[in-house]
């Protein structure tokens, strides 16, 4: 095996591992807040890839630019449906919550297919022509700009939950609700704020994968099957488990690309989560109950 092929796998499996990162984080953030599972999670990126595709393709807007109008919808969409369907069920048994995301996940897919069709689409930036060579490997322009994006915007997230009074409203709400409550939090709202920035976040993800990767319409159910295999490596509700979850990931499935097969990558990743569950139950980063 070509050492430079595996040095260029790790490489580009790091970078890609922050768009991983950011489209976990905002599954941890819904998770951790509200402790409900959103399974209409991959089908939110897909949407931020297609929104993406809109502002490209009608308007001329470079996804690394229109990736902040992508999440600001998502974000919209998010608290709506918090505030119209998940905010009734969030007492609700998990069978209810399941239910009802893989129904909302359903629409989404069904809608973009009648809107958008069958086809694989992808975005053309002059970005995805450009690279550094740093000797025998090189550095996809994309790829970095894609990873600094991510890596700035998890970043601002954690410190606006750890550093901000909104964020302490936050964490109070998710670590209980009800003595949240006593004291004055609207829950509800912070349950709202909660979903809808998950929701941005994984449509900031979309919109930034959109000129790496083609996408349709069906991609949705594979994306929110590896938001969970990251969730749960990092540890459920963790961000910082999240991010360095997707790094894992995104490092771990390239490398199998590269080693074994592109068809296998995916070998690669659930093995990873297998070792780490049975020396961790809880993930690198849960806490134990």
């Amino acid at each position: 095996m070509d050492l430079t092929f595996v040095a260029q796998g790790l490489l580009n499996g790091l970078l890609f591992g922050g768009v991983y990162s950011l489209m976990a984080v905002g599954l941890s953030l819904i998770f951790g807040v509200m402790r409900v599972i959103n399974f209409a999670h991959g089908d939110m990126l897909v949407w931020g890839m297609y929104l993406a595709w809109l502002l490209a393709t009608r308007l001329g807007v470079d996804p690394y630019l229109g990736f902040a109008a992508c999440a600001a919808a998502l974000f919209v969409f998010g608290l709506l449906l918090q505030r119209g369907l998940v905010d009734r069920i969030v007492d609700a048994p998990h069978e209810m919550q399941i239910l009802l995301m893989l129904g909302v996940a359903l629409v989404l897919e069904n809608v973009a297919l009648s809107v958008f069709g069958p086809d694989p689409r992808r975005i053309r930036t002059p970005l995805a022509l450009a690279a550094i060579w740093l000797g025998p490997i090189f550095l996809d322009v994309a790829r970095l700009v894609t990873f600094g994006v991510a890596v700035g915007l998890t970043l601002l997230l954690y410190l606006s939950r750890t550093r901000t009074d909104a964020g302490g409203t936050v964490r109070a709400a998710a670590d209980n609700g009800y003595g949240a409550l006593v004291v004055g939090i609207d829950v509800r709202r912070v349950y709202a704020l909660a979903f809808g920035v998950g929701a941005a976040c994984v449509g900031a993800a979309g919109a930034l994968t959109a000129p790496i990767l083609p996408f349709q319409p069906f991609a949705g159910l594979g994306a929110s099957v590896t938001s969970f295999n990251i969730v749960i490596i990092g540890g459920m509700g963790s961000l910082v488990g999240a991010f360095v979850g997707g790094l894992l990931v995104a490092v771990a499935e390239s490398l199998g690309a590269v080693l074994l097969s592109p068809s296998l990558k995916e070998l690669v990743s659930f093995s990873l989560l297998i070792a780490i569950l049975l020396l961790r139950p809880t993930g690198l980063f849960g806490r134990r109950a």
